[in-house]
This record gives structure tokens, sequence and C-alpha cells, in this order.
């Protein structure tokens, strides 16, 4: 199959990264011959086109460097490690609910959100990342940095070597190319059951962040754990909604799919940890409009334009662990997810406030 061949040959690449050496012509900004790869493999079986959502050959407008390109021996660990606690400022009045409510499912929904936060589930809703559009080596941290941090947080993750990708992230210089055949093959899904109108907004691309994804959700129920996305009914959700969901997330319970499309002419110069960390928590839980500096630091203020003259972290923060930890705390696969308050107590019992 080749979806196996190639989830074998990113395997390969994570585990020789050490003896891989590092040339000055590899470097992330050879965007195009890179993205020539696979296509994804869960929007394959959706019935994406081949090519759907990623850049072709010849796509590039220009070439610009993506992240600081630096020697193969100086990438950072793919281990995840505890970060330093939050200051008593930090976690001070009310920081953690605003935390979590900037963190967790759905701000522009009119129905308060309480147990049915969305989470990768399990079964056939757990996570098997992809990167494509940097350099082999770049791309191969990426996606073994998503994974740790899933581990790290007790999210599933598949374990088969063969499976395919449902965190498909996209490095491009040319996003608005790379968004073509997603809008195509969105067209021709949702119109069968006439959701195209209320979706096709939410799948426009805009311009003005330097990372575009979309969150395919599933209702919950024990079938979602063992049937293929490809065959439930899905949702879409935006991380920069322009309208407000139909149907007000009722189907949030699961993640089936995240597709983030990351333009490298917005994020020239910074570190890659800091770029894999920051997708790493888009993937994890449903968060939309990540433009909030709350006073819990969090890898998301990495680019948000709120946070003014604060230092931008480095890596994901013990905030989002925390709340990432609390999130998947009871990720049973059935019944709904651990509630705001819930996952606020948690949090406050891992930094010791109660």
């Amino acid at each position: 199959m080749v979806s196996g061949v190639r989830t074998v040959t990113r395997l390969m690449l994570v585990a020789t990264m050490a003896s891989l050496s590092w040339h000055p012509t590899a470097r992330a900004d050879t965007v195009a011959a890179a993205a020539a790869g696979p296509v994804f493999g869960t929007l394959e079986r959706m019935g994406a086109p081949n090519g759907a959502g990623r850049p072709s050959l010849g796509t590039s407008s220009q070439a610009n460097p993506s992240v600081t390109p630096v020697p193969q021996t100086a990438l950072p660990e793919i281990a995840v490690t505890s970060a330093a606690l939050p200051t008593d400022g930090e976690l001070a009045g009310n920081s953690l609910s605003q935390f979590i409510d900037h963190h967790a499912t759905t701000h522009n929904f009119s129905n308060p959100v309480r147990g049915n936060l969305g989470r990768w589930r399990g079964g056939m809703q757990s996570i098997c990342p992809a990167t494509i559009g940097l350099s082999a080596n770049y791309n191969a941290f990426v996606t073994s940095r998503l994974r740790a941090v899933a581990e790290y947080v007790g999210a599933p993750v598949q374990s088969d070597p063969k499976c395919l990708d449902n965190v498909t992230v996209v490095f491009t210089d040319n996003p608005d190319q790379a968004m073509m055949g997603m809008v195509s093959w969105a067209q021709k899904f949702f119109l069968r059951n006439n959701r195209f109108e209320a979706i096709k907004r939410l799948i426009a691309y805009t311009n003005d962040h330097a990372v575009q994804g979309w969150y395919f959700t599933t209702g919950g129920g024990a079938k979602a754990l063992t049937t293929e996305i490809a065959l439930l009914p899905v949702n879409l959700l935006p991380i920069w909604p322009q309208i407000a969901p139909r149907n007000n997330g009722a189907d949030t319970n699961g993640i089936g799919v995240v597709v983030l499309i990351v333009d490298v002419r917005k994020i020239e110069g910074t570190p890659i940890r800091a770029i894999a960390d920051y997708l790493a928590v888009l993937s994890l839980s449903v968060i939309q409009s990540p433009d909030h500096c709350d006073p819990l630091p969090s890898i998301l203020d990495l680019m948000s334009p709120s946070c003014g003259a604060r230092a931008k972290p480095t890596a994901i923060t013990a905030g989002d662990l925390a709340f990432l930890k609390a999130l998947y705390y009871k990720n049973t696969g059935l019944g709904p997810s651990m509630s705001r308050a819930a996952i606020e107590d948690n949090m406050a019992r891992q930094f010791k406030l109660r």
C-alpha cells in the first residue's frame, strides 16, 4: 500500500535523524520540491483528489527560508520534558479559566459547551501526524515532536507504522495554491448533503495569519471508535472562523482530521521547536481564534499580536501541558470529555493550588 510505504519512510527518517548530515542546500526554503510528496492519507479515503490541500511542483512563488537553518546536530530534542512552573502572578485570579476558554472548543458558539470539548477519542480517532514542505530532517522533526507531545499528555497515538496520516501539516510559500484542491474537494464532499453553502466560507483561505487550519469533527458514541471518519457524519471547524457553524458545535466530541497550512513567509527566523509545539497544541484541541494573550503563558502567544512586547515562548509551556493533560485525563473514548470546571480543577491540582 502506498500509504504504508510512505509512513514507513517517515519513520525511517525519524529513526536515522542523528546520522543525517546537514548541507547548506538542505534548507527549509525548498518548499516546492519537498512538497511533491504523498497525498493526504485520511482525506484521500474521504474522497479528496490526489494533491488536495498540498502544493504541487512549480507552485512556489519565491524561495523564502521558513525557519532558521541550523546544523542537523543543533536540532532540539524530540522528547518532551516538564516546563518551568508558572509564577504566582501568572496563576492569580481567574487566569486558569481564561486560559481554558481560549484553548478549548468554540469561542463563537451561542450555547455554553460543557462536556463535549473536542479531543482525539482513540480507536479510529487516534493521532497519526505527517509533515510535508520542508527539508526531510525538518519534516521528520515536526512529525516526531507532534507525536511526542501527544504521548506526553496522554492523547491516543496510532502505534501502527502503516497508519494513515490524519494530522497533516503543510509548509508552503504559496498557501493560496495549496488550498485550491482542498476547496474543490470540499465542494463535492459537502455538496452531497447540501452543506457546502454553509461550509465554503469556513474553508476559504485568508492570508492574515501564518497558520490556517481546519478540524474535521465527529459526534460521540462507540461507533466513532471503530469506524473510519470517511464513513461518519463530519463537521468542519476552522481555526479562524468567519461564520458560526450551523449546528453550534453539536458534533465536536471527537477530532477525526486536522489540516494545518503554514505560510513559511510569515515564520521566517522562528525556531523549529517553537513552530512544532505551536502546531502540536493546535492539533490536540479544537482551538479557534488563538490570538489571545492570557496571564498564563502559552505557546500560542508565539504568533499572538495581543502579547505586545512580552517575551515569546520558545517551547510548549506548563499551562499548555497542564491543560492538555486535563483534557485527556479521562479519555476513555466513550462519553463526554471533562467539563471546563473539571479541567480547571485538574490544572489547579497539577500546579498544587488545591
